[in-house]
């Protein structure tokens, strides 16, 4: 008698039997074990590595519907209300020139944000009038509002486009010019995302 279970569907019959649980080895316990395709929502992760730590670097907030090199994906690049401390007349976003994705003023808009959780995505609650230009060579966009974004409320660039054949780890740069009569653009943090 083989007291030593030697497949993986024994094994798993020996420790449900084991821990009073009923299960039956069968073909549907081995299918249940087999992995799902979820798509979820793509978020920032908790932690995050950096080869230089930087104490004026700080890390903002966004989600990226895809990160599959290749696939269209949205972006929402958002500015909680802890990302600022002034209303914003003027939004500058940097891009990295090895971010090879082209971006189309018209697949850009400026959203006031219902931010998502465990049970609901992040979404444009409603779209902020605003002018956008992007520079010729794509390493950055300019955000003008019609009106000047406020402290209060979760703000994002939406931005839609087919992300870069290529794949790497990619820093958007966030710097804002305040209301006033010095016209001097403050950075606000950076969004650091990937594309496999």
């Amino acid at each position: 008698m083989d007291l030593l279970p030697t497949t993986p569907i024994r094994r798993l019959a020996v420790v449900a039997g084991v821990i009073g649980c009923g299960v039956v080895a069968s073909a549907s316990v081995v299918e249940m074990l087999q992995p799902v395709a979820v798509q979820a929502q793509n978020t920032p992760s908790l932690m995050e590595f950096r080869w230089e730590s930087d104490n004026n670097y700080r890390k903002l907030y966004y989600v990226q519907t895809s990160a599959r090199s290749r696939e269209r994906s949205e972006y929402f690049l958002m500015l909680r209300p802890k990302d600022r401390k002034t209303a914003i007349l003027k939004l500058s976003i940097t891009i990295p020139d090895y971010f090879n994705a082209k971006i189309r003023q018209n697949k850009l808009k400026l959203c006031k944000m219902k931010k998502g959780g465990m049970l609901s995505r992040s979404r444009c609650e409603e779209v902020i009038p605003a002018v956008f230009e992007v520079s010729e060579n794509q390493t950055a966009i300019e955000v003008f509002p019609e009106t000047p974004i406020p402290t209060e409320d979760t703000y994002a660039v939406s931005m839609t486009i087919f992300n870069p054949n290529k794949s790497g780890m990619f820093q958007f740069n966030a710097l804002a010019q305040a209301p006033g009569d010095i016209p001097v653009a403050g950075y606000l943090g950076s969004w650091n995302f990937s594309i496999d």
